[in-house]
């Protein structure tokens, strides 16, 4: 017989775990997860369940521990490093960790230390409450997600390939949403855009900036950044969209699920839109060393997103028609593959179960992660993997992933806590 579960006090030691992990600084660059990894390790240690390390570079560690079997079932994939801060813009310490007014404060609460936390602590409770298991749950924090996964999954994979010997993943890409008028909406991501990094680079002839003659090559970066800011790419609604559409129209958050309707939509609302069409955004540009130095090279980077069937090839010549400059130089800084898992699952099946039992009147909508995760290095390999957070987040309080005042609610802490639980318990227990 199983130990029946003290939700309220589940509740606090996750939100306890989750304020001391988020005052461990793991910045992506330069990442230095092995803190992370050793405050990871010392909870299941504790508990008396073994765990595997792994050094990937020198501060770039990576965790493994598995319950039940030796092989297959359900893990639990999360990453522990954080992308930069700017501190100035922050109303409280990003890495303090501070509870207030039932808010947990910190870089990482919503990507992805928060389900982090939850994922340990199902991990946790599957074996304090002694639920037999059918199959196994395995527990992988990995290092370098921010960067693109070099010195985490992409490493496991190829150096610890036993540590992904799993039948399904739940990872980071799909947040539930609290939407206006009370509407809960529940998401499961199958698939992901796909990261194409580039860099621009132009050289040109140095001088003193009173004399202007005619090849700068700054100026030739402008000019072909305001090409591209100015490239309008198609629309595709691709059939997981369709599907996301339908789900919100029934929910009623969209109007019509009808193509027409859902490019209208996409028009009005920025992050739809980044999932019907490639997108691409200039996110640095460098050039000059003083103000009356005309430079000698300008580089600008690019990081494009396409959609999970195009050829990245294709796109990257559409992109070099539209800067139109052979002084223009493009490399690319990380490329990676599309894939995506199928829906008709026993794992969708049973997050509809529990759904209709833990949140009556919620919705389930498929969804297609606009980041990318670590998800698609399963995917490539055949193995199922899904964006799941079983939470509800406030579409403003989901402006600190990546922003500004990341923070997740003691509420959604305790919901996404109850809800992850229970599904992976479906999965997993003996009949």
């Amino acid at each position: 017989m199983t130990a029946s579960i003290d939700w309220d006090a589940a509740t606090t030691e996750a939100v306890s775990l989750l304020r001391e992990y988020l005052r461990i600084d793991t910045s992506n660059p330069p990442g230095n997860e092995r803190p992370a990894v050793e405050f990871l390790r010392g909870i299941l240690a504790a508990e008396g369940i073994p765990s595997e390390v792994a050094e990937s570079a020198p501060g770039r560690s990576n965790l493994f521990a598995r319950l039940g079997p030796p092989s297959g079932g359900v893990c639990l994939l999360n990453h522990t490093d954080v992308v930069p801060v700017e501190r100035q813009f922050w109303a409280r310490d990003p890495f303090s960790g501070d509870l207030v007014d039932g808010m947990v404060w910190g870089r990482g609460a919503l990507d992805m230390k928060g389900m982090g936390i939850l994922e340990l602590m199902v991990f946790l409770l599957l074996r304090r409450t002694g639920v037999p298991l059918a199959e196994s749950v395995s527990f992988l924090a990995v290092a370098d997600e921010e960067a693109g996964s070099a010195f985490g999954a992409s490493w496991v994979a190829e150096n610890r390939p036993a540590w992904m010997d799993t039948g399904l993943v739940i990872n980071e890409g799909a947040y539930g949403l609290a939407l206006p008028a009370g509407l809960q909406v529940f998401q499961i991501a199958p698939t992901e855009k796909v990261p194409l990094w580039v860099r621009l680079t132009v050289h040109g002839r140095p001088g003193h900036g009173s004399v202007p003659h005619g090849d700068n090559c700054a100026e030739h970066l402008v000019q072909a950044l305001e090409r591209i800011t100015r490239w309008q790419r198609e629309l595709r609604i691709l059939p997981v969209m369709k599907e996301h559409a339908r789900a919100l129209t029934g929910a009623g958050v969209m109007r019509s699920a009808a193509d027409d309707a859902i490019l209208r939509a996409a028009n009005r609302n920025p992050s739809l839109r980044a999932r019907l069409s490639n997108t691409v955004a200039v996110t640095t540009i460098n050039t000059g060393i003083k103000v009356n130095v005309i430079p000698a090279e300008a580089t600008a980077t690019l990081d494009c997103r396409l959609l999970p069937d195009v050829d990245a090839d294709v796109f990257l010549a559409e992109l070099s028609a539209v800067i139109a400059d052979s002084r223009v130089e493009l490399a690319i800084e990380n490329r990676f593959v599309g894939a995506e898992s199928p829906l008709d699952t026993r794992f969708a099946s049973v997050v509809r179960d529990v759904i209709a039992d833990m949140a009556e009147g919620a919705y389930i909508a498929p969804e297609m992660t606009s980041g990318f995760t670590d998800s698609r290095i399963y995917r490539l390999k055949g193995i199922p993997a899904y964006g799941f957070v079983p939470c509800l987040v406030p579409p403003e309080e989901l402006g600190g992933v990546h922003g500004h005042n990341e923070r997740i609610s003691v509420e959604n802490i305790r919901l996404g806590l109850q809800v992850l639980y229970e599904v992976v318990r479906r999965l997993v227990a003996s009949p």
